[in-house]
């Protein structure tokens, strides 16, 4: 990105200084593409007993059917250890499993090595996430991911972009949206400095700001198409007519290969035809691996036998191809956005160094720790509540 140096930027954890390590579940079972595997696999898990329920649970170090843990943040799953549980499955929820990868979670904290309550509580419909996925230089993929869905990638950060339900406390640098607003001349709100760190976002991952109204409307402006499309709320992407992606040949009933050609433009999954494919969402990398090929092996892989994770759909569901048409659509237009990216020159800098002179840094110790959100009881392990 021209016009700035690399000591101009701010490290992007000066900019939003609370971060949570991602979840970590510990077992692949209780995440899947389909909602409905997951309470056939609980469903499974709860008919055993003994030893059988144990060794389909898949114990590790942190988590057993034995475990006493404590109701996840606004959940209902049950808190009575695992081994003598009953009832139905806990609604699953919709999260992010891989960069573009939106899955399916039990969310049930006994089943959690790692779950993050923090990222629980101030998860709602008003919150955004930002993500660092592991990246490979040079691949040209986003540096960064937001989402409103809950996270589940490794390795990596999670940066809320607010420290309390509804979209209140903005998770930034205490005094930086002031400073901002002094020195554009206006006063951006959160999200337009979410948009814009997406738009110029440097490895490291560092930040440019700038003082220039002017190219900071353009990158607000590019960083939020950028934020509309990796979030896919509200109206759905759409190529231009003549470019938008069908099916041109049923897909099967069990896919199992992927193959690109290039020259036609369509995607093939066995005998299946998708096309028109433009080349950029093919190509469309996030770490060493393309995305549809990551997309595609998630929903086409074999459990083990007598696993849990061999609970799968009998045959490919409808939902997964209109869920494909629209990855497709949604890595093409971010392609798109690359040379505007690149384009972008961010004169007139403010620096780490002016942010310091202001006393917007350093970071005070408390905005590195997660805000006291909780005014109600959560449920602890058997039952028992406590107010945290």
């Amino acid at each position: 990105m021209p016009g700035v140096t690399h000591d101009d930027a701010v490290p992007l954890a000066d900019l939003m200084p609370w971060s949570v390590a991602s979840p970590r579940i510990g077992r692949g079972w209780p995440t899947a593409p389909d909602a409905g595997c997951l309470k056939a696999r609980w469903e499974a898990l709860l008919k055993a007993e003994g030893p059988d329920r144990e060794a389909l649970f898949e114990p590790t170090r942190s988590r057993t059917p034995y475990t006493a843990v404590g109701q996840l943040p606004g959940r209902t799953g049950g808190t009575e250890k695992l081994i003598r549980a009953s009832g139905p499955c806990p609604e699953p929820v919709r999260v992010l499993v891989a960069p573009f990868d939106e899955q399916w979670l039990i969310p049930d904290h006994r089943l959690i090595d790692a779950a993050r309550p923090e990222l629980w509580r101030v998860a709602d419909a008003r919150q955004v996430f930002v993500a660092e996925p592991a990246a490979a230089p040079g691949t040209g993929e986003p540096l960064l991911l937001a989402t409103s869905l809950l996270p589940l990638l490794r390795p990596g950060r999670i940066r809320p972009l607010y420290r309390r339900p509804g979209a209140r406390e903005p998770n930034l640098a205490p005094g930086l949206l002031e400073h901002l607003a002094v020195r554009l001349g206006h006063s951006p709100a959160p999200l337009d400095v979410l948009a814009w760190v997406l738009a110029t976002v440097r490895p490291g991952p560092a930040v440019p700001l700038t003082e220039d109204a002017e190219v900071w409307a353009e990158g607000v402006e590019l960083g939020r198409r950028m934020l509309w499309l990796m979030r896919r709320d509200g109206e759905r992407p759409k190529l231009p007519g003549g470019r938008r992606p069908y099916v041109r040949a049923p897909l099967p009933s069990r896919p199992r290969t992927l193959h690109y050609d290039r020259d036609e433009e369509t995607l093939y999954l066995d005998e299946g035809r998708i096309a028109p494919v433009p080349s950029e969402a093919w190509d469309f990398r996030a770490g060493s691996a393309r995305v549809l090929e990551q997309w595609f092996a998630a929903r086409t892989a074999q459990g083990a036998p007598g696993t849990l994770a061999a609970i799968r759909p009998a045959a490919w569901p409808q939902t997964w191809t209109s869920e494909l048409l629209e990855l497709i659509t949604v890595l093409a237009l971010l392609a798109e956005l690359r040379p505007r990216q690149e384009a972008l020159t961010v004169a007139s800098p403010v620096t780490a160094a002016d942010l310091r002179a202001a006393g917007v840094l350093p970071i005070p110790p408390a905005a590195r720790r997660p805000a006291t959100v909780l005014d109600h009881l959560e449920e602890g392990p058997e039952g028992q509540f406590a107010l945290v």
